[in-house]
């Protein structure tokens, strides 16, 4: 069975509904940044001050395609997964890619750590030049659009689940 692919944003909720669609599937779950603070040593943050944007982007991408080949697998990536045309058509090739999307004044609302959570953005990015330059490529790798907004992390997942037992990937 196809896995699930969350890509989005930071701060809109891949970690979150990916857990709660895991356990409402009785599927695996996997957190793409978690894989790269394993394979580093170093937390996203850390990475980032220390090696600079390019080298984490270097370090994300290995840590997607380290993802063997799953099935029954919820992934979250990070929100910079999309920089990586190579990690994403191996996320695409055994799952299915669900965009979660938010607008950006609610993500503001949701990112008060934005200078210690390992966010890939250059410096004096606001949140919304970051999401001027992801949206395109969300939208080009997601199968689906799922719109959080205004809904709980649990209407989310009901949403997601629904749309995933609908398109026969169960």
């Amino acid at each position: 069975m196809k896995n699930i692919v969350l890509i989005g944003m930071p701060a809109v909720g891949k970690s979150t509904i990916g857990v709660l669609a895991a356990k409402t599937l009785g599927f695996a779950f996997v957190d793409t940044d978690l894989i790269i603070q394993r394979q580093t040593g170093k937390l996203l943050q850390d990475i980032i001050d220390d090696s600079g944007l390019d080298a984490f982007l270097a370090a994300e991408e290995r840590a997607i395609c380290s993802v063997g080949d799953t099935s029954d697998t919820v992934i979250a990536t990070g929100g910079s997964a999309v920089y990586s045309r190579k990690a994403m058509l191996h996320l695409k090739e055994h799952g299915t890619v669900y965009y979660l999307s938010l607008p950006t004044q609610e993500l503001e609302k949701r990112l008060s750590n934005i200078k210690t959570r390992g966010i890939a953005m250059r410096p004096g990015d606001s949140i919304e030049d970051v999401f001027r330059r992801r949206a395109e490529l969300y939208e080009e790798y997601a199968d689906i659009t799922l719109d959080c907004f205004g809904k709980t992390a649990e209407e989310s997942v009901g949403e997601l689940c629904s749309f995933h037992k609908k398109n026969g990937q169960e």
